[in-house]
């Protein structure tokens, strides 16, 4: 019998984590498969390995485990995988199949754009887009967020995306509002790459405020990403394609 793991991050902040847990749940409406749990990688609950356990108690003999993550970084690469492997070693008899996260999907552009558009501001010639991510210490975290910028930059009508992180990785978020002021552009439209609110959302904000207090361009913080509509479209493909053996990577 077929399940679906769906994997979370899991956070301090427990309105993330219902979130999460309301945002699964639409996800579930759309994918025609008879086991679906919920697991959380960390600070929340039920546990990746309760989860496990949960699919298994009810029949599961083939497990497909999918990532609720934006980008591909150690919880993708190593830390998921090797508490699957964990996991199977106890469970032999399951056949786990480990999906991957969006990473650089073209859906995730209109996501962009709609959260610009919502803050009914016109848009002036020369603004910029500031580009927000969690940040890593994985290269290919910054080399995603960064072709998702040149998709933004295609598709939209502003002519240049600049991305920055919060923690991790360079360019910081301090540095990427310094590079935003050398540009001088008139207007800066601020985009946090996160799922949810909470702790994150408030620094980005105390430091726009901060910045705003000067000289320089106007910032509009727009909307975090959420969990939007689109995104579940996403995740139900990803599902799709992992019953279907297209595109899956079978190892963990």
């Amino acid at each position: 019998m077929n399940a679906v793991l769906f994997i979370c991050h899991g956070s301090r902040v427990r309105q993330a984590a219902d979130e999460a847990i309301a945002f699964i749940q639409k996800v579930m409406q759309k994918v025609n498969l008879p086991i679906q749990e919920i697991g959380f990688l960390e600070l929340a609950e039920p546990s990746l390995e309760q989860g496990f356990e949960r699919c298994v108690e009810q029949g599961a003999t083939t497990i497909f485990a999918v990532p609720i993550l934006l980008l591909t970084a150690a919880h993708a690469k190593e830390d998921i995988p090797s508490e699957l492997r964990s996991l199977q070693a106890r469970f032999p008899e399951i056949d786990v199949r480990l999906g991957s996260p969006i990473g650089v999907h073209e859906k995730m552009i209109e996501i962009l754009m709609e959260r610009i558009a919502e803050t009914s501001v016109p848009i002036k010639e020369n603004a910029m887009v500031l580009l927000v991510g969690r940040g890593s210490s994985d290269p290919d975290v910054k080399r995603d967020l960064t072709m998702i910028g040149r998709m933004l930059e295609k598709k939209s009508n502003i002519k240049r995306v600049e991305v920055c992180f919060l923690s991790a990785a360079e360019p910081s978020f301090e540095q990427g509002l310094e590079r935003t002021k050398q540009a001088a552009p008139e207007q800066v439209f601020v985009i946090p790459y996160l799922f949810f609110t909470g702790i994150l959302m408030k620094k980005i904000e105390k430091m726009i405020n901060q910045n705003k207090a000067g000289q320089g361009p106007d910032y509009v913080l727009c909307e975090y990403l959420g969990y939007h509509s689109i995104i579940e479209d996403i995740l139900h493909e990803k599902i799709m394609d992992l019953q279907y053996e297209k595109n899956s990577n079978h190892t963990i």
